[in-house]
């Protein structure tokens, strides 16, 4: 069977034929772990490449890293506990008085097709949320989005809050959402600022040392 063809059907979105084509590599004997880094991920980045050029857009993206989650799917069963899947686990939520969620989902179906384990915690979260799911999950990531320029400050006290909690040496901060930007990132003190769902999972590898 010719693998390329999986990688193709990542790129196109097609769900029904990534999964059936995941299913045959696996009745072929072909190892998970060599489908989801040689082929799954693949198809992901180059999706994401051509988001970045502008020749594929937002509904291409969600589609792509749906028909991923579903090989994942099928894959991760089989995996007995082999956590060299994940490039690292994920929080992300949009802070405490935002209600805005679609572009946070898009950056966590993102994460979740190009390799991370993903943690979303909605909504309208506050402070202590973002922490007790940092800890209870030994998170290497914290990602806030906020869409309003009333809730971006949040962010503040929430990276104080990880600050007081002692773990803020280790878990790396990404933000993101359309009223912010890389100097504001760097005011309130997180690691990083991405523009959009692509960037975050690229700005996401180069902070975790998986790029």
């Amino acid at each position: 069977m010719n693998l390329q063809e999986l990688t193709d059907a990542i790129v196109a979105g097609n769900l029904n034929g990534a999964t059936a084509l995941t299913q045959q590599a696996l009745d072929a004997g072909v190892q998970p772990q060599t489908i989801i880094n040689d082929y799954l991920i693949k198809g992901m980045e180059i999706i994401g490449a051509r988001f970045s050029e502008g020749k594929a857009f937002v509904p291409n993206l969600l589609m792509s890293a749906r028909a991923m989650k579903g090989c994942l799917d099928i894959l991760k069963p089989l995996m007995k506990g082999d956590t060299s899947i994940s490039y690292g686990k994920v929080v992300i939520g949009t802070v405490k008085g935002d209600l805005h969620d679609i572009g946070k989902n898009l950056v966590a179906s993102m994460f979740e097709g190009s390799g991370f384990e993903v943690i979303n915690l909605g909504i309208n979260v506050d402070a202590a949320t973002f922490v007790k799911a940092v800890v209870e999950n030994d998170a290497d990531m914290l990602t806030l989005s906020a869409l309003l320029t009333t809730t971006m400050d949040y962010m503040k006290d929430v990276i104080k809050a990880v600050e007081d909690a002692g773990i803020r040496d280790k878990v790396r901060i990404m933000v993101g959402g359309a009223p912010l930007n890389a100097v504001f990132a760097e005011q309130i003190g997180a690691d990083a600022y991405a523009v959009d769902a692509n960037e975050a999972v690229i700005v996401a590898k180069k902070l975790l040392g998986k790029a």
